[in-house]
């Protein structure tokens, strides 16, 4: 089998490592942004949303860059070699990345989530602090309607929208923050993961000043296909106060 030419040989491994090392350093790059942003972002409500926007998409893209970067370093060691055994080389170290990117992936999807949603809970009902320096309260279901206006009293109502609102019982000072209703997926019933997501609403029966009204979702799991629906009742319409 004819070999690589020495030169052509070299030149391929000094500007494969060049790459390499870029690459992966990209990919390191990437993830210890994430981290540091985390560290220095204060507001539980923000980081909350920045983690649950991003984390996953930002480690798969450092991971995705870091397994390249490791596959392409993995061919530019070679002194001596024919082309059979440079394209053998390559090819295995492309198969190898796959298998890896895939088991890396299919954690994020179906296992991180999981780790994921324990420290959004626990930011989300972590304690705010008022301006005045005092921690605030969160108010229940019942106490908040007070200070939520119709539209996003019927948000919630239709479970589309899911408001907090923390209160310094001293000075006044109110802080609501907004919640995706839909946006969380939840444990799947049939395999176990948490996997299973909002896929439709449907109001079956609309809420009237007397009654109640009833919403419908349909859920799917996003990794087995299981599919199921579940009701939800709709508070009744409050009326308005008439001016006097």
């Amino acid at each position: 089998m004819q070999r690589i030419e020495p030169d052509l040989l070299a030149k391929w491994n000094e500007y494969g490592l060049y790459a390499a090392i870029g690459i992966t350093a990209f990919g390191i790059l990437i993830i210890l942004g994430h981290f540091i942003k985390l560290l220095v972002t204060k507001d539980f409500k923000t980081k909350y949303d920045y983690i649950n926007m991003h984390e996953i998409n930002y480690l798969w893209y450092s991971v995705l860059l870091i397994i390249i970067g490791g596959a392409l370093y993995s061919n530019t060691i070679a002194e001596n070699s024919i082309w059979l055994w440079f394209f053998v080389r390559v090819f295995v170290g492309i198969m190898l990345g796959i298998i890896v990117g895939v088991v890396v992936q299919n954690v994020l999807k179906f296992y991180y989530p999981f780790f994921i949603e324990k420290r959004l809970k626990k930011l989300r009902y972590a304690p705010r602090i008022s301006p005045d320096g005092r921690k605030m309260k969160l108010l229940s279901e019942e106490e908040e309607d007070v200070y939520l206006d119709e539209g996003m009293q019927a948000e919630e109502d239709a479970f589309s929208v899911d408001y907090d609102v923390w209160i310094d019982e001293v000075s006044g000072y109110t802080k609501i923050e907004k919640y995706n209703g839909r946006l969380h997926a939840l444990q799947c019933s049939e395999c176990n993961y948490q996997t299973l997501k909002v896929e439709r609403e449907e109001i079956i029966q609309s809420p009237t000043n007397e009654e109640e009204g009833e919403l419908m979702k349909y859920y799917q799991c996003g990794y087995c296909g299981y599919k199921e629906r579940k009701s939800f009742k709709i508070a009744p319409i409050k009326e308005e106060a008439q001016p006097a």
